[in-house]
């Protein structure tokens, strides 16, 4: 693993730090593109990913800490300035409130807005996870003796094993999530449909992974908390979908 691609002196380029820009940079690109197509000011992409940048780093580092409070109070300063210690949940709810925030205040068409981030959330994670894995931050699963099992050790969380590679199932699962919502973005969706369908896609992946990641179990001897949360998203993606098509229907 390379969890710093690139040392000059003093400076250190780490690879969940690149990935972690990338995943904010490379949505923003596209965005512009899309909301150019769509005739609303490129320039408002780049406010809303600043926004998520602040949110969503800041939800992730918070829930963290909530996570590991004891261990928090121990060594504060580093859970706050640590590389890494991101939880995506938190940082998908602090992303949705300053980016619902920064939509209401320009005005912005809140639903059709939405419907064009939502397929780039699901590439913007991607990255994430690839900076995941090639830092070996830890998030992977118990020891496997498949083909594609991999050993971390030169990690951040070192292993000498070989363990499931879990970041990688969860950038193959994503992408393709990605692939089929940027493949029907253009269909005439009533607005809503297309961040419904994101929440569906999120929780569908991460409540595939958690069965190979060492998480606790806190139900039925086999879900964690972040598949209970999965749920929610799906359900959550469910209800909106079918809330704008009732809504939709009523209108005519």
């Amino acid at each position: 693993m390379c969890p710093d691609i690139l040392i000059i002196g003093p400076l250190t380029v780490h690879s969940f730090g690149l990935m972690a820009m990338l995943a904010f940079l490379v949505p923003m690109l596209i965005l512009r593109r899309e909301f150019r197509y769509h005739h609303i000011d490129p320039n408002l992409a780049s406010t809303i990913t600043v926004a998520a940048m602040i949110g969503g780093l800041t939800g992730a580092r918070i829930y963290y800490i909530i996570e590991h409070w004891h261990r928090f109070l121990q060594k504060p300063f580093a859970f706050i300035f640590g590389c890494t210690g991101l939880v995506w949940y938190g940082g998908l709810i602090g992303g949705v409130i300053t980016v619902a925030w920064v939509i209401q205040h320009y005005k912005m068409p809140f639903l059709k807005t939405v419907d064009l981030i939502a397929p780039l959330l699901l590439l913007g994670y991607s990255f994430g996870r690839v900076g995941c894995f090639l830092s070996g931050d830890g998030c992977y699963g118990p020891p496997s003796d498949l083909p594609w099992a991999m050993a971390f050790p030169k990690g951040i969380v070192p292993t000498n094993i070989p363990v499931h590679p879990t970041p990688v199932y969860a950038i193959i699962i994503c992408m393709i999530f990605f692939a089929i919502l940027w493949s029907i973005r253009h269909r005439k969706f009533i607005s809503g449909t297309m961040f419904g369908l994101y929440l569906i896609s999120a929780g569908i992946d991460r409540f595939i992974v958690e069965f190979w990641r060492n998480t606790p179990k806190l139900a039925f001897g086999w879900m964690s908390l972040a598949q209970m949360i999965s749920i929610i998203l799906v359900l959550a993606g469910l209800l909106i979908i079918s809330s704008v098509s009732s809504h939709h229907k009523h209108k005519k």
